[in-house]
């Protein structure tokens, strides 16, 4: 990589630097490559490190760059195409849904959380949920977790003592969940930064951007599940079955 002086342009100067630096991958480096350090960076091109970390953050973000934990910045390989939308009558946990079950508990749920929950009626605010958490795996890397919230009066059969945690709890959750009838979902998508646990989970540093896609089951009582999935916005490129529109809504992000 060159030393390349940045002329005056009309856009700004950090949107330039990235132009200049994503021909510079292409050319210069291989996936995986580890770029130089941030000051040699800053040198070469002649801008101030903040530009220089806004060019690096908008290439992280197209997912053209990785920063890995003890690493350093890394040139990220092609996005893997993530299916996300399949039919529309067809509960988490099914077979080939391609996540994993992790860990489930039983706990009051967030305000964020109640409020989704609460769409449609049939849920009660002072009963407890069943937090299931998965994880997907692509290519033998994480590329997704999944928070699965699964309110109490939505599982009656599930057994009171039977592996109170972990994957065989998790596994029971589902498998009495899809014991309903669903009779639909729908499925918003919004850009949102990798809090720490799931950051951990995904090998990503904490608040990398990261795509949320939120789901809401319904059965003909109301809202019987919600599926917040945390996907790694470096390396997926989610796309939709039959059942994959995407609206714009003003529902509140949920946190755990």
């Amino acid at each position: 990589m060159g030393t390349t002086q940045l002329e005056t342009v009309p856009e700004p100067k950090y949107w330039h630097l990235k132009t200049v630096l994503s021909e510079a991958l292409d050319q210069d480096f291989a996936v995986g490559e580890v770029l130089p350090n941030e000051r040699e960076l800053a040198a070469r091109f002649g801008v101030a490190r903040a530009t220089l970390r806004q060019a690096l953050e908008q290439l992280e973000l197209e997912g053209r760059l990785q920063r890995r934990r003890g690493v350093g910045t890394t040139v990220a390989p092609p996005r893997v195409g993530v299916a996300v939308g399949s039919a529309r009558h067809s509960w988490p946990g099914e077979s080939a849904d391609g996540w994993e079950p992790v860990d489930a508990t039983e706990t009051a749920p967030s305000a964020a959380v109640l409020k989704l929950l609460g769409t449609g009626g049939g849920f009660a605010s002072d009963q407890p949920v069943h937090t299931v958490r998965r994880t997907r795996v692509t290519n033998g890397q994480a590329v997704a977790a999944e928070l699965l919230y699964v309110p109490a009066a939505s599982v009656p059969g599930l057994p009171a003592i039977e592996a109170p945690t972990g994957p065989a709890r998790a596994r029971a959750v589902l498998r009495e969940l899809q014991r309903l009838v669903l009779d639909g979902q729908d499925r918003s998508v919004e850009l949102g930064s990798a809090r720490a646990d799931d950051a951990k989970e995904l090998d990503r540093l904490p608040g990398a951007p990261v795509l949320l896609v939120t789901t809401r089951y319904f059965t003909s009582a109301g809202t019987a599940a919600l599926s917040v999935a945390t996907y790694r916005a470096d390396t997926c490129r989610l796309t939709f079955g039959d059942s994959g529109g995407v609206e714009i809504a003003d529902e509140p992000r949920v946190a755990s």
